[in-house]
């Protein structure tokens, strides 16, 4: 199997896919299961569907049409928690007022041109906002267009995951939100002492998963584009359960049961502090 992480993920027709399941299941859901919890923390199912017509919308004004209303200064990870936790919670609240079929038809057209946005730009031009939970608070397009997708794929699989629909996990829709998580490694690790040539090796288990392979180096923690020949520390994690690990969906004890670690446990554990979401 061939190491991920050193190429750029090409994904921003991915989105119109993921989206393109949601409309289905949201037009499939009862009453009822609107008003189900998921697992992230105080939102229902209607909560987090407001979420994903809200940032669809605000990718729209603010990435697409150049509107900033109110700019805030931004300079650290921790004011784009900040940032993002009282967007969040603002657009929130005013959309799950909608009735389904109000959210639903508004969601249409949001995802619509959404994805006609994000295809339309040029992935290797600097994006409009940085990757902050990758320690980067400039990246390229297709970074961002990535992380798009992480966040469009993961609040889909809460809903699914809350109202018992099958999830979406396959590998064309899953693989490159896993390649995108994974990219915030190498800042996971940037304070994580090791001799040089240290290598970790990462492995998600199951058909959308892959192996990642982390070498620490004069320049810090980087992608191997090859398997070094002594790996210091292998875990396994099984790909039902990566994406709440990095997305908070899930407590590290919880998980750490079902994972396979090989070698230096503590050099390998260090991959469940990643938190690939903001807020």
């Amino acid at each position: 199997m061939e190491l991920c992480g050193t190429e750029p993920i090409l994904a921003a027709y991915v989105i119109r896919e993921v989206d393109r399941r949601l409309m289905e299941l949201l037009s499939s859901l009862e009453s009822e299961e609107w008003e189900l919890p998921t697992i992230a923390p105080g939102w229902t199912v209607r909560d987090v569907a407001a979420h994903l017509l809200d940032t669809a919308l605000r990718k729209l004004s603010a990435g697409r049409d150049r509107c900033h209303i109110g700019r805030e200064q931004v300079h650290s990870h921790q004011d784009v928690i900040a940032l993002v936790n009282r967007l969040n919670h603002e657009g929130v609240t005013v959309y799950r007022r909608l009735s389904p079929p109000v959210l639903i038809e508004l969601m249409q057209l949001a995802c619509a041109q959404t994805a006609d946005f994000v295809e339309s730009l040029d992935p290797f031009a600097k994006a409009s906002i940085g990757v902050s939970w990758a320690g980067e608070m400039s990246s390229l397009v297709w970074f961002d267009n990535a992380r798009e997708l992480t966040e469009r794929w993961h609040h889909q699989e809460q809903i699914r995951l809350a109202t018992k629909h099958s999830g979406i996990m396959i590998p064309a829709l899953y693989h490159p939100v896993l390649d995108t998580f994974m990219r915030g490694l190498p800042h996971a690790y940037r304070d994580v002492a090791s001799p040089a040539g240290t290598a970790i090796l990462v492995e998600v288990s199951g058909d959308c998963g892959g192996r990642w392979c982390l070498v620490n180096s004069e320049a810090g923690w980087i992608f191997a584009p090859e398997l070094p020949s002594a790996i210091a520390a292998h875990i396994v994690i099984p790909q039902a359960l990566a994406w709440r690990i990095f997305t908070k969906g899930m407590a590290r004890e919880a998980a750490y049961p079902q994972l396979t670690i090989r070698g230096e446990e503590t050099l390998a554990a260090h991959v469940l502090t990643l938190i690939a979401v903001v807020g």
